[in-house]
């Protein structure tokens, strides 16, 4: 998929709803889609759950900004649940996570584009500027993954995203502290449950992801590069050229 493929759309974009929870990031996004988007009207929120009361209470953008590492979401089931909810709105995603697999799966879910955020100023606002022009946006270096030998042999990043996304919020928590290596007792502890009902929740999570095992399912989210929860610090932000 070239970084210019053509999609649906072209008109002038008249108001943005930018969904991200890096204060330092999104002022700068701010600015660029300013110079892009003369007199455009900008909102933003820094949850998934904000963005969509902001839709509900009546707000109507023509161009979406998602960020994939929001504190309410895992895996890419925020634009997931974006695209249920407003499926005629284009939903541009910025990240870090800059995976071709990630990518390729965001992109055959029906992203208008995805922007990494090591991403130079000049190359925001080019790849705002195709999008604007109704374009899909993927980086100039991105290629699609070349089929594997390994194929068939395990699920891909999209068939593990979502999974993910089919876990509940308890289930999604407690796969978040798995991956922190916290043992059933101190997720026990930690979420305020019983350690017995911590283990029920492993077992049907484990059964959702395919694995038999806690490590088994840390193992495949690491290896995936999808990152659950936390996002990045405020020094994080600062330096997003360097990531």
């Amino acid at each position: 998929m070239g970084s210019n493929e053509k999609a649906q759309g072209g008109a002038r974009i008249g108001s943005v709803l930018v969904i991200d929870d890096h204060p330092l990031y999104g002022e700068a996004l701010g600015i660029a889609l300013g110079e892009v988007f003369p007199g455009c009207e900008i909102r933003t929120q820094t949850t998934l759950a904000g963005a969509i009361a902001a839709l509900d209470e009546g707000f109507s953008p023509e161009l979406i900004m998602l960020d994939l590492k929001l504190p309410d979401v895992t895996g890419i089931s925020g634009f997931q649940s974006l695209r249920t909810h407003v499926p005629d709105v284009p939903i541009t995603v910025i990240s870090a996570l800059t995976s071709s697999e990630v990518i390729e799966a965001l992109m055959a879910a029906g992203a208008a584009g995805f922007i990494p955020k090591d991403i130079s100023s000049q190359g925001l606002r080019t790849a705002l500027g195709l999008v604007r022009d109704g374009h899909r946006y993927v980086p100039p270096s991105h290629h699609a993954p070349p089929p594997s030998k390994e194929q068939g042999r395990g699920p891909t990043v999209a068939q593990i995203c979502d999974r993910i996304a089919d876990l509940t919020p308890q289930q999604a928590r407690i796969m978040k502290l798995i991956c922190a290596g916290k043992p059933n007792k101190q997720i026990a502890y930690e979420m305020s449950l019983a350690e017995a009902t911590v283990k029920a929740h492993i077992t049907a999570l484990l059964r959702r992801l395919g694995v038999q095992n806690r490590t088994q399912a840390a193992v495949l989210v690491e290896n995936a590069n999808i990152e659950l929860g936390a996002g990045m610090s405020d020094a994080d932000a600062r330096s997003f050229l360097s990531q």
